[in-house]
């Protein structure tokens, strides 16, 4: 008997932390945005059985002894397949808890990712939250936005040990331009910040660099820092307050059309993230170079990736120029709108034995 199969497609795209991060995790500010070039595809079919199919982050092939040490000793023994378990668990039992009805169906999950690993742009948090979206729509369950970023984070943080914040994940559900306040009292009583869409339109001549080269564990550099702010360490302390407050002062002035601020505070947020967190010389010279173009720059994420401002398409080429001497990639990233990621329904028609 034929019968149609229902099909869900949601994305997640990669992110940028402009101005603010690494605040985000010690109730400060950000602000960053998504972008199209890179992205989380997913697609939940109805099954009979729930399945996880491995996708582009489950290695289980190499093509040498050599290649095998590399990849585990760069990525570990941990793919996306836990991170889709997690989200989906935690699904099922925000839903149990808040009395909302699940329809009795079950699903294959798969999905295809093309954001550079482990360089700070996001992919483990885009397959989470495009495993949200998709989870909500397949099920027909609404779950407040402002509470799926951190539905998001949990599954990564509390579920699979991942040290992680809210920035990223608010960036890939809300998309495009984001303001972000996490402030204490809010956070603390409701599990979630202040979130502000802006205008994608008032951020001009944005580049994004990366070498795939750099990649490392973000979590390494956040846990260090993180216990040192949990110990009230007075420089930490000061420097999250200077970070929520370099992505205030963004925020206004991207409202207010006073673009010119907006390279200072780049070049800012950078210069005093270095001074507190033990930054590679590797890293550093992304930054360095950069800015030897005359680019404003910083850390799109914890390494890895720079996101800053540049002045004309002349100071672009030769940006690119000579990020390219130091093995990068740059290009002009173009924000996402809550349009181009919207989960997608359709039906399959297919032959099932009646």
């Amino acid at each position: 008997m034929k019968q149609s199969v229902q099909v869900i497609r949601a994305r997640s795209f990669a992110r940028a932390g402009f101005l603010g991060n690494p605040s985000d995790g010690y109730y400060g500010k950000t602000l960053s945005f998504s972008f199209t070039e890179f992205c989380v595809d997913l697609r939940l079919t109805e099954s009979s059985r729930l399945r996880f199919t491995p996708g582009e982050v489950d290695d289980a092939s190499f093509d040498s002894p050599s290649q095998l040490v590399h990849d585990l000793r760069l990525y570990g023994y941990y793919g996306g397949i836990r991170m889709l378990k997690a989200v989906a668990k935690l699904f099922f039992e925000y839903c149990e808890d808040h009395g909302l009805e699940v329809p009795r169906a079950n699903f294959t999950a798969e999905y295809k990712i093309n954001i550079p690993r482990l360089v700070g742009l996001s992919g483990s948090s885009a397959i989470c939250s495009a495993m949200l979206k998709a989870l909500m729509e397949f099920y027909g369950v609404d779950i407040p936005i402002e509470e799926q970023p951190t539905l998001v984070m949990c599954a990564e943080r509390d579920e699979l040990g991942i040290a992680c914040g809210l920035q990223d994940r608010v960036a890939q559900i809300y998309n495009g331009l984001t303001f972000m306040d996490f402030d204490r009292a809010l956070v603390d009583s409701t599990g979630h910040g202040r979130y502000e869409r802006l205008d994608p339109a008032s951020l001009r001549n944005i580049y994004i660099a990366y070498d795939p080269r750099r990649a490392e564990e973000s979590g390494r550099a956040h846990g260090k820092v993180l216990k040192l702010f949990q110990q009230q360490n007075c420089d930490v302390v000061s420097a999250m307050s200077e970070f929520a407050d370099i992505a205030q002062r963004g925020r206004d002035a991207l409202v207010a059309g006073r673009q010119d601020e907006i390279p200072g505070l780049v070049n800012a947020n950078f210069d005093l993230r270095d001074r507190i967190f033990n930054v590679s010389d590797e890293n550093r010279r992304m930054v360095t170079v950069a800015r030897g173009a005359g680019a404003s720059a910083k850390f799109a994420g914890s390494g890895g990736a720079i996101v800053g401002t540049y002045e004309d398409d002349a100071q672009f080429t030769a940006l690119s120029k000579a990020l390219a001497e130091i093995g990068c990639r740059t290009f002009k990233p173009v924000i996402a709108s809550k349009a181009d990621e919207s989960a997608d329904r359709e039906y399959s028609a297919v032959w099932r034995n009646s």
